[in-house]
């Protein structure tokens, strides 16, 4: 069977799936449409590979699925045999960090001295309108006190990698995007417990050493060891960059599964509103980011690298902090709908740039 037969198939299937999906709804309740549901996103995923203007979305549509599964499955996605499985998501951070690290060189700081205004400009922007954004939208929402500290949370993290990615595809500055992540992340451990206990400590009881040495284990000590993991064994391991990719991105679902089957119930209840303002949270930050930039003179390239290294942020640590917070069905809510809607519509902005080249200033 042709590669393309395949792909064809599997669409085929995912529209007759979707068919279905919506023949049960309309008869039995949107309860009873689980399995197909499942089984459409999946497909529709796998679908997704064999067009080159989707591939985009693959990602994003395997993170739905599993999240489809998490809803109509949570007891089997919370705890197995007594073992808690939000226990996996601290680890899985850390090896993604550890990844990351091993994908980083001292090129990556050189980037602070040969760009030093896009770089100022960038962590100024990553540490400022994020978190001020999800602060006046978690102020306006009416939620709980600890769903709306993850709106917060989620604006005071870092951007994450996906941004790389994203500034690759809309022709922005890959370096700067490259040197703004690294700058950003390291510096997490120091700015984001104090803008956490500034901006959310009237929501939820913040202990900045505590959340700084969380952190610090999740960033920082990974990230060492992947640099000098690299140093020592560089170009002796294609294998492991090769991996690390994947495996980063499977952690990543994996732990947006495990935060939505522990707080599926909340979910339910607050999920189309919470979905709204993450999602003007999410563009906001895209909005203001580029024009922030723009406005302090950057060029077109660097202005959309700071736009998607604002609006893009690393989920997958504000769940970590969220799950040693001990709130993970509460304040891990926002980063759990947060990051697969980011990469959606980083997708899509990176798709209209990339038909668009910068201008030169």
């Amino acid at each position: 069977m042709k590669l393309s037969t395949f792909f064809k198939i599997s669409i085929a299937i995912s529209v007759a799936l979707l068919i279905y999906s919506l023949i049960t709804i309309f008869s039995s309740g949107l309860s009873h449409a689980g399995p197909s549901l499942i089984l459409f996103l999946l497909f529709l995923g796998i679908s997704s590979r064999g067009f080159e203007s989707l591939k985009g979305f693959t990602y994003s549509l395997m993170i739905f699925t599993g999240v489809a599964c998490a809803l109509y499955y949570p007891k089997y996605l919370v705890e197995i045999d007594g073992f808690k499985l939000s226990t996996l998501i601290t680890p899985l951070i850390q090896i993604i960090m550890f990844g990351m690290g091993t994908r980083m060189s001292v090129d990556d700081f050189v980037g602070v001295i040969k760009m030093p205004k896009g770089v100022l400009v960038g962590v100024a922007a990553q540490f400022s309108i994020m978190p001020l954004i999800g602060f006046g939208l978690a102020s306006i929402s009416n939620f709980t006190p600890e769903i709306a500290a993850g709106m917060i949370l989620i604006g005071c993290s870092p951007s994450g990698l996906a941004s790389n990615v994203m500034s690759y595809l809309a022709k922005a500055n890959l370096a700067l995007s490259i040197t703004l992540t690294t700058i950003c992340t390291l510096l997490a451990p120091f700015l984001t417990p104090v803008l956490m206990k500034f901006l959310g400590g009237t929501y939820i009881e913040i202990d900045i050493m505590k959340m700084m040495w969380d952190i610090f284990k999740m960033i920082v000590i990974p990230i060492g060891a992947g640099l000098l993991f690299n140093k020592l064994l560089h170009g002796k391991s294609r294998w492991l960059d090769l991996a690390m990719p994947l495996i980063s991105m499977i952690g990543i679902g994996i732990i947006i599964t495990i935060i939505t089957a522990a707080g599926r119930d909340s979910l339910l209840e607050i999920g189309i509103m919470l979905t709204a303002l993450v999602i003007v949270h999410n563009l906001a930050g895209y909005f203001v980011g580029y024009w922030f930039s723009r406005l302090l003179k950057l060029s077109e390239r660097d202005s959309r690298t700071v736009a998607l290294e604002v609006g893009m942020q690393n989920a997958g640590l504000a769940a970590g902090l969220a799950k040693e917070m001990g709130r993970i069905a509460t304040v891990g809510l926002a980063p759990a709908v947060f990051g697969p809607l980011m990469n959606i519509t980083g997708s899509l902005l990176a798709s209209y740039w990339h038909r668009r080249p910068p201008k030169e200033n």
